[in-house]
């Protein structure tokens, strides 16, 4: 049995492939990124930092995940 073909028909559903879930996390990134850098809201400046976390973290995850 060829292995590339093996591969392609992943278990995995299609909303839960890397390609997709890396630019939802690049995107909390950024999200992010421009809570902290605004001069409006403190509250979105307060949450700023832990939404780049979980934006890093999820990346992280998801990065192990087929494609």
């Amino acid at each position: 049995m060829n292995r590339s073909v093996a591969s392609k028909h992943s278990s995995w559903a299609r909303w839960a492939r890397r390609g997709l879930m890396e630019n939802i996390a690049t995107t909390i990134i950024a999200i992010g990124f421009l809570m902290l850098f605004q001069p409006f809201a403190l509250s979105l400046y307060t949450y700023s930092f832990i939404t780049m976390l979980t934006g890093t973290v999820m990346f992280i995850i998801v990065s192990k995940f087929p494609e």
